[in-house]
């Protein structure tokens, strides 16, 4: 009797993909993009499961802003640098994590695009996750995702 259950779980649980997302702070989390932290997960959350979630915010980043990113279960980076370089760092470990499924990255910095073209050549899944207004073609060419948030009135 609780065979076909248990087997329905186990295939489900088989084919959750396992994602890591990662947030540009200082180019997504403006207020004139309007983007909501929760939004991003429940709209991301449609793919897979959340494993990991970091937002890099430069040492400009309010202490509210950095107690709202940690509340909602994120992992609030600060780095005195630009947040690219660890940002950039982080998404290498996860392109070797052999855990994680697919990569998912909130920015509008074309830049990312080559981080992009390794996580796939690694066999990941990518996202990029932007405001429809600041989304730049090499990035929305490169992913084989793009969700759209923030002011547009549009999901992708």
């Amino acid at each position: 009797m609780f065979k076909g259950v248990k087997d329905k779980i186990r295939k489900t649980a088989q084919h959750q993909k396992s994602i890591a997302l990662l947030i540009d702070g200082p180019n997504m989390m403006r207020s004139e993009f309007k983007i909501k932290l929760d939004d991003i997960q429940k709209e991301l959350s449609k793919y897979g499961t959340i494993k990991i979630a970091k937002v890099f915010l430069n040492q400009f980043a309010s202490e509210k802003l950095i107690e709202a990113v940690a509340n909602l279960g994120f992992e609030p980076i600060v780095t005195i640098v630009d947040a690219d370089i660890p940002m950039t760092v982080a998404a290498v470990d996860i392109i070797y994590n052999d855990s994680i499924d697919a990569l998912a990255l909130m920015t509008r910095d074309a830049g990312f695009q080559h981080v992009l073209n390794k996580a796939k050549e690694h066999g990941k899944e990518t996202f990029v996750i932007a405001v429809n207004d600041s989304l730049s073609a090499a990035l929305k060419n490169t992913a084989d995702n793009v969700i759209i948030v923030g002011n547009s009135e549009d999901v992708e």
